[in-house]
Order: structure tokens, then sequence, then C-alpha cells
């Protein structure tokens, strides 16, 4: 652990602090350049996208820009630590734009005394900008913040921690239950944890078959049921009309289980309530709510993924927000909606059930890799998911109206707009 630790803090201050930079694209090298880069030559674009906005994607970098913004209120497993302690984890979303979907993308570290204040900020700043990633945010802020946001920006309004962590686990769950031979609509759901990652992937669910009164969620208190009365609005969605009370209650006959709440919170005793060939999503980080190794010394019947890259099925957002925010800014979407999220589901589903790249396989240090109960999701270094969810969202956007722009020929998801 403290070689671990010695390596990212040498990794984030060698050979220059930080994880990125700013590159120029076009000739900067004599007077002629120059002149054409600023004053006078700039007054050009200047000029053409006061007479016409949409120039702006024309004439500037607008439509291959992120701004992944955060308060640093919930900054990983960390807490509220605030927005400058952010940065670092900003910088790495930074990182993966441009690594995966080739994306620019600038880290904002935002401090505010009110909700308000924040929303006001990033409003503000959002025409700068082809889309926003919210990061690290916490419940239920996040959601006044997002909904807040997304009626006043023109452009995609995208919180990761929810939505990138939903489609993901939606892909990787309706994966499992396949190879369970299991279906969604008939599943018993467990989901230990009710903020803002664990309602955004119970919402997925729901929207891809998923029956509500099917599912009992739990927070530090036991099971969210009807007759409690310190639920906020978010939790009351999930209120079950139920006399079961405690995550034993929950577990007896389950056929799945997502955690996204803290390390060791499942037992093997727990575990073995569940339902014939269960499906445990254990995805705290870094520790799971079980252990795969107990997990799979108690059921040998399970499938298991967790947050983990050590432990097979990783649920992993890298699999999903780059190639969102690329199909969404390929045809210029005003929004990021269901009907793009339930198409990125369905796209990274059906690369696990393609086969591998000799590639793919060196990267992630594996000799075969096939559908199944140890290989549900993709691996993030697949370079099938540019293309696939890229054009799968940027085809959804197109044909429920949200983007201003038809899919570009030929589309590969390669920003090619």
């Amino acid at each position: 652990m403290t070689d671990l630790r010695q390596q990212a803090l040498d990794y984030h201050e060698q050979p220059k602090p930080g994880k990125i930079s700013v590159a120029l694209t076009t000739p900067a090298e004599t007077a002629d350049d120059l002149a054409l880069a600023y004053s006078p030559g700039v007054a050009e674009p200047v000029r053409e996208i006061a007479e016409n906005p949409d120039n702006v994607y024309r004439y500037t970098n607008k439509g291959n820009t992120v701004a992944v913004i955060s308060d640093g209120t919930a900054i990983l497993g960390l807490g509220n630590l605030g927005p400058l302690a952010s940065k670092p984890v900003m910088e790495g979303k930074a990182l993966l734009f441009k690594r995966f979907a080739n994306i620019d993308s600038f880290d904002i570290e935002v401090k505010h005394n009110t909700i308000e204040d924040f929303i006001n900020t990033v409003a503000n700043i959002a025409d700068s900008f082809g889309g926003i990633n919210l990061e690290d945010i916490k419940a239920p802020e996040c959601f006044v913040i997002e909904k807040a946001l997304i009626e006043r920006c023109k452009v995609p309004i995208f919180h990761d921690d929810q939505h990138g962590t939903a489609i993901v686990t939606a892909a990787g769950m309706l994966n499992a239950l396949e190879v369970q031979g299991k279906q969604l609509k008939q599943a018993q759901i467990v989901c230990l944890g009710a903020g803002a990652a664990a309602i955004a992937c119970m919402e997925l669910l729901i929207t891809c078959g998923a029956q509500r009164e099917n599912i009992y969620m739990l927070d530090r208190k036991g099971i969210v049921h009807t007759r409690r009365d310190d639920l906020n609005e978010y939790k009351k969605l999930f209120a079950n009309n139920t006399d079961k009370r405690t995550l034993e209650d929950a577990l007896e006959g389950a056929d799945v289980f997502v955690g996204v709440s803290g390390p060791n919170l499942l037992s093997a005793e727990q575990l073995q309530l569940m339902a014939a060939k269960p499906v445990v999503f254990a995805c705290s980080n870094p520790d799971p709510e079980i252990k795969p190794e107990l997990a799979h010394a108690t059921r040998d019947d399970l499938i298991m993924a967790t947050g983990r890259s050590d432990y097979p099925n990783q649920v992993n957002n890298v699999l999903c927000f780059p190639f969102i925010f690329r199909g969404a800014l390929d045809v210029r979407s005003r929004q990021i909606n269901d009907a793009m999220k339930v198409a990125a589901v369905d796209a990274i589903r059906e690369i696990a059930k393609l086969p591998v790249p000799e590639g793919v396989l060196h990267a992630s240090g594996c000799n075969k890799l096939e559908f199944g109960k140890d290989y549900i999701i993709p691996k993030p270094m697949d370079p099938r998911l540019l293309a696939n969810v890229a054009f799968a969202v940027a085809n959804a956007a197109v044909e429920t109206g949200v983007s201003t722009i038809d899919l570009p020929k030929n589309y590969m998801g390669m920003g090619n707009s």
C-alpha cells in the first residue's frame, strides 16, 4: 500500500505536476500565423459567430469540449474534502475523455455557499463548452443541481456518478441475468445504498424492464418502506409497501444484489439467503460489500461483479461516459435523454458477446475471454466501445429529436462532424 501511495504521488507530480495540458492545433511560428490567430485575423470568426451563433462550431473547439465540474462534496469514497482536493479527480476525468474519445476536457472546481450559487456558476459558463460532466457532488443536492442545469442549459448535462454508473451496471446486469437464465422483469432486486448512484441505477433498471415493486432499497436505517417518515423525495420513489425491515429480510429469495454502500456489509450467511443462481454486484471501492473470494467460496452458482480492475467483471464508468459524450457532441445534442442511455446500455452489452480482439486480451492480461459468468462487461481497452457506443448514442439523439444536426455520413464515433 505504501508503494502504491508513493507511485500515485510520483505519477501526479512527475515529469511535471498534473495529468493534462493544452496543445496547439494551428501554426503559431511566424508573424503571419499570429496575425491570423489573434489580432487582426481573429476578428473575422468573431463577426461570423456574432451573425450566426452556430458558426462557433466552425471556428472554435466548442464542439469537441467537455467541462468536468465538481464542488468536491463527495470525492470518490473520501467524502466532502472541498473543491481544491477534487482537482486530481477532475483532471483524471479529463485524461480519460482524451484517451478514450479524443475529447478535449477542462476541469473546473467551484467554491460556493449555496446550491443556487453553484447552479448559476455552471449555467453562466455552459455555453463555452459542448457538454458538462458533473462529478463528485453529494446527494441529494446533485439531483437538484442536475435538474436545474438541464432546464437552463442548451448543452448536454450528465452527472456521471449517477448515470455512468447506472448505464454500466444495467449493461452488466442484463448480461448476467441472461447467463443465469433469468429475466429482469421477474427479478427480485436488493439495493444496499440509497445515494445518487443507487437511485440512478435502480431508475435505469426500471427503464430497462425491472419492476419497481420488486426492488428493496436499503439505507443506514434499513429498508426504505412506505411507513417511514424520514425519507427525502428521491428515496420516496423506492419506498416499498412491505413488512420487510432488514437486509436479511430483503435477501431472502432475492435474485440480484447491488451494493453501492461500503466495505464488508454483505456476509457469507446473508449471501446464502439469496435464490439459486444469484447476481451480485458489490461495487463499493476499493473494498466491495463482500470479497469475491468469500462470495465464490460461499456460492458456486453466482455471477459477481465489482468496481475493481483486479477481478473479473469490473463495473467501470469509463466504459460509458467518454462515448456517451462523443456521440452527443457529434450530433450537437441538447441533452442526454433516457433513449440515449438505453442505447448505450444495449451497445455495451452486445460488445461483450462478440469475439474479443487479440489486442484487448493482451492489454487486459488475459489469455481468453468469452461471454459468460466471468465476462459479462467489455474491457475498457476495447476499441469497439468508441464506434459502437458513440454511434448508438448519436443515433438515439437524432431519432428522439434532441440533436441539432444529423448523423455525419459514414459516422464511426470518431468526432468527424
